[in-house]
């Protein structure tokens, strides 16, 4: 049984899905105004990595990842580089999937985009107004904190320490809301900003808004996982309990679960654009491996923060080299084995390997203690491997769960000949896909395979498979 360190009871809970098998998971994506850094990148890794353990171990996953496309920063951003916010949004979020395809995350179920539920925003907040959780001034819309009773239980603050904080605040905005602790729903529009017509006259969203928006749009109006770093803890997530279930009378999601930071240099800092100490996926990955980045960012346990310095990422080089060594020698002992087939089910000794890994990656999605058992298998290959007397049927399925395992952390591994097991295993992980509605995955496999020399044909009776002449 899975378990999951819940922000907001601050303990572990088994998790229990909305509906049996599935999974409905929310997790807050990137500002596109620049490219991401590798503490965002850690993020997007991380909750892959869950979504990829989720679907070992059976469950069919809807993931959302939104894209905040109107936003301050991309203003800014649009003004310095004399364009537009579309035309920022849309430069940047093309580098997001490139980066992040290339640290092999799987594309989400749906990224949705504020430009695209301007409608279905305004549409909320007036709900809010209705419901007295809001109020209008000079153009502006905010929400009434104070009326919702249960604010701050997700960080764990009481509203008299938020009081305090927010009373320190100055501004022309202070000076109009009801109570300091108020947020904005909707901002009134600016000289030569983009904005959209509304019944408070013309504006934008705020940035809490969006989340509660969408999630509740495409997946109802509870769900089971919400996802983010750590610092969207408060106030964001904060706010968007708030928003939502003041506006469905619902739980708005059953588990918070949120990630650690990337810290650098020597004290340990954490990395992000307004300290100015950040290192970009996009420069990274011209130096390093993608894969490399991809281990180094998948293997911490996803709460744990990671600290990232050349001394670290080599460190995961290594280890990384190492797991590859183990494969590529194995499979070279295997490329003449004849037609011997694996029979998984009568291997005791993978079958204690494999318990050992759920209950790991059971127990919180904890990627350390998972990726430990997948060294102790190396070993155990290594050593099979150059025994003369080994079942070669035992070391192909002890291969098959070794490149099992790994892709659950986003790992794999690209030789010049396929192993049946392998063509199997990725025909088994396109209909996966495809019933998970991933069609860029689906393609993608097909297209490894073609370059592979698999050509898949896809029949009434199942999809079939042969080597191309």
């Amino acid at each position: 049984m899975i378990k999951i360190y819940n922000t907001l009871t601050r303990q572990k809970e088994e998790f229990q899905p909305l509906v049996p098998n599935k999974v409905k998971m929310y997790v807050c994506g990137p500002t596109v105004y620049n490219y991401i850094h590798i503490g965002n990148g850690r993020s997007t890794v991380s909750f892959d990595t869950i979504r990829r353990y989720f679907e070992y171990r059976g469950y069919e996953v809807d993931y959302l990842m939104n894209f905040t496309d109107v936003d301050d920063k991309i203003i800014r951003a649009a003004k310095e580089l004399e364009t537009t916010a579309p035309a920022v949004a849309e430069r940047f979020i093309a580098a997001f999937n490139e980066d992040t395809a290339a640290l092999n995350v799987k594309p989400a179920t749906m990224n949705p985009r504020v430009m695209d539920h301007i409608d279905d925003i305004i549409a909320f907040i007036a709900a809010l107004v209705e419901k007295g959780y809001a109020y209008p001034v000079q153009g502006d819309v905010y929400y009434r904190t104070r009326k919702f009773a249960t604010y701050g239980q997700l960080s764990d603050q009481s509203i008299d320490e938020l009081e305090v904080g927010a009373s320190q605040r100055t501004g022309d905005e202070q000076q109009i809301k009801e109570d300091p602790l108020d947020f904005a729903l909707w901002k009134a529009a600016k000289e030569g900003e983009i904005s959209w017509a509304s019944p408070w006259g013309p504006g934008r969203p705020g940035w809490h808004i969006e989340c509660s928006v969408m999630a509740t749009k495409h997946l109802g109006d509870t769900i089971d996982i919400h996802g983010g770093g750590q610092d969207l803890t408060f106030p964001h997530h904060e706010n968007e309990i708030a928003q939502s279930e003041a506006k469905t009378g619902h739980t708005f999601a059953h588990y918070w679960m949120h990630n650690g930071y990337v810290t650098i240099g020597e004290q340990e800092e954490k990395m992000s654009k307004s300290l100015g100490n950040f290192v970009t996926v996009h420069d990274m990955i011209q130096q390093v491996d993608p894969q490399v980045l991809r281990f180094f960012l998948a293997t911490t346990q996803y709460r744990r923060p990671i600290r990232y310095s050349e001394t670290t990422v080599r460190e995961a080089e290594t280890n990384l080299q190492k797991l590859r060594t183990t494969y590529e020698n194995a499979r070279f002992r295997l490329a003449n084995r004849g037609t011997d087939e694996a029979k998984t089910s009568e291997v005791p000794v993978l079958a204690d390997f494999e318990a050992r890994f759920i209950t790991e990656m059971d127990d919180d999605f904890n990627a350390a203690n998972g990726i430990t058992v997948v060294y102790e298998l190396a070993k155990w290959i290594n050593l099979a491997t150059e025994d003369p007397t080994i079942d070669l049927a035992v070391l192909a399925a002890a291969v098959t769960k070794f490149s099992a395992w790994l892709s659950v952390f986003g790992i794999y591994f690209v030789t010049d000949t396929l192993l049946d097991e392998d063509i199997e295993a990725l025909i088994n992980e396109r209909i996966a896909a495809r019933h998970a509605k991933d069609f860029a995955r689906s393609d993608q496999i097909r297209d490894e395979l073609k370059e592979q020399g698999i050509i898949l044909e896809d029949t009434a009776q199942g999809t079939r498979w042969r080597r191309d002449a």
